[in-house]
């Protein structure tokens, strides 16, 4: 089995952006944005949205069961208050049930927290134990800056985030670190702030002593760790001068990385640098980056190519492909209980 460990509803019907945008609206007017509102969509419209896209793409590129959340930019923290991100949490993540339930051998679901700046993780409770519990849900989508780029609540590893990160342990599911859309013009959204925050996760976690506290606690920093594998010495250094243990020690018993990288040359480092057992195939697909690349002539977001023109044996591919993902989202044996 090949499980995609990163993929996001980008193709979901027009009518989700428009409720979207009714809800943007009625944020002028407190009695409406009160209201959770309706979502109309129907079940032939989910089929075509997924059978002409990621369904289409996991035939053509040889994969079984992608991951899959709500749209990450579509997450928009930013937007209105708690109130707002929980009633828009609840009718993405609705969706993604809806998905997981027509294909149930292709797509397992990941949730979307209802996250609001300024106001602390633990609101985020319910609507994850509901996902999980009611829906099955594998895992988390976890904004470490729901502010949309300026970075305004504490680090990741401030207590802070504690109450989210007991519920997870208990439940047994780990978080993507997933940043959303971007409203500072200084970071474009999947070029700077996506890296930006796959990276700033990495140095936040390196500073302090997190799992000491959380010692099962599970974490996912796609999109090849951002910069963290092509400046891996440097993150050595710094955890070095801050008496902290080896990496290997320190960080990397809790922390997984994906292979959302777009070329054979950022697959190579991500693979020379980062231990095997921490390393989960994930293509994002259709996501961040969907053209052909002029110097292959394949899709960027085609990883799997890059993945198997690795000199991997037959043992590490299985992790790769599989294996880690099992180990990370222990859920997935509810879904998927042998390899087939």
């Amino acid at each position: 089995m090949i499980i995609d460990c990163h993929g996001h509803y980008t193709t979901a019907p027009k009518e989700l952006e428009t409720y979207r945008q009714k809800q943007i609206a009625d944020l002028k007017e407190p009695g409406k944005a009160a209201s959770k509102g309706t979502l109309s969509i129907t079940d032939d419209q989910i089929r075509e949205s997924i059978e002409k896209a990621q369904l289409k793409l996991q035939r053509e590129r040889g994969t079984d069961v992608t991951i899959f959340s709500p749209r990450a930019a579509g997450m928009a923290h930013h937007i209105g208050d708690a109130t707002t991100s929980l009633h828009w949490s609840q009718h993405c993540n609705e969706l993604i049930h809806r998905v997981c339930s027509l294909f149930p051998q292709n797509f397992v679901g990941v949730c979307q927290l209802p996250q609001t700046p300024g106001v602390p993780p633990g609101n985020c409770i319910d609507e994850l134990v509901r996902c999980v519990k009611d829906f099955g849900f594998i895992g988390c989508n976890l904004n470490p800056d729901p502010s949309g780029g300026y970075w305004k609540d504490p680090p990741l590893t401030d207590k802070w985030w504690y109450p989210i990160y007991e519920k997870l342990v208990e439940l047994d599911v780990p978080a993507m670190i997933h940043v959303s859309a971007s409203c500072n013009p200084n970071f474009h959204t999947t070029g700077g702030h996506y890296i930006n925050g796959d990276t700033t996760a990495f140095m936040q976690l390196i500073t302090a002593d997190l799992f000491k506290d959380f010692p099962t606690l599970k974490f996912i920093i796609p999109h090849g760790g951002g910069a963290v594998p092509y400046h891996w010495g440097r993150y050595r250094g710094i955890a070095q001068d801050l008496k902290k243990p080896l990496l290997k020690d320190h960080l990397l018993n809790n922390v997984f990385f994906d292979t959302c990288v777009y070329h054979q040359p950022g697959i190579d480092v991500l693979f020379k640098v980062i231990p095997i057992d921490n390393i989960m195939f994930a293509s994002e697909m259709v996501g961040a980056v969907r053209g052909i690349d002029p110097e292959t002539g394949n899709y960027y977001d085609d990883t799997k190519r890059y993945v198997d023109a690795l000199p991997l044996s037959t043992a590490d591919k299985q992790k790769v492909f599989e294996g880690n993902a099992r180990r990370v989202y222990s859920r997935l044996k509810n879904k998927f209980p042998a390899s087939r």
